[in-house]
């Protein structure tokens, strides 16, 4: 399968997904968002796609973001994210960000045996 038929299948079964979520028939999907029941009927088997403005209309209904329809990434941790750094200046936030790196550091030195710190702490080497 090429990766254009896999992408297409993918995005299908996602869009029936969220339709069967959303406790909807393809027609009344369909014509929420301005396609014929057949054509939804299409995508959803992954044998053509949706146009971007299709697209647009079943986020809103579904309060799904596009990268997830298309691509299957789940942004509600980055978005999550984003809205706990909101809670802290940007002082704190920069303060938090090198700590991260320092200990991905550690944790990349020896990952099949722990961290630096762990092993310091508990005496393995």
């Amino acid at each position: 399968m090429n990766k254009d038929t896999e992408f297409l299948k993918q995005m299908g079964q996602r869009i029936r997904q969220i339709r069967n979520e959303m406790d909807m028939t393809k027609d009344a999907l369909a014509k929420a968002m301005g396609v014929t029941g057949q054509f939804l009927g299409v995508v959803e088997a992954g044998r053509s796609a949706i146009s971007y403005e299709k697209l647009k209309k079943l986020c809103e209904l579904s309060g799904y973001t596009s990268d997830y329809i298309l691509f299957g990434k789940d942004m509600e941790m980055l978005n999550e994210t984003k809205a706990l750094f909101l809670e802290y200046n940007e002082e704190q936030v920069e303060d938090a960000c090198e700590i991260l790196k320092r200990m991905s550091k550690i944790v990349r030195r020896n990952p099949s045996k722990g961290s630096i710190y762990y092993d310091e702490k508990y005496g393995r080497k």
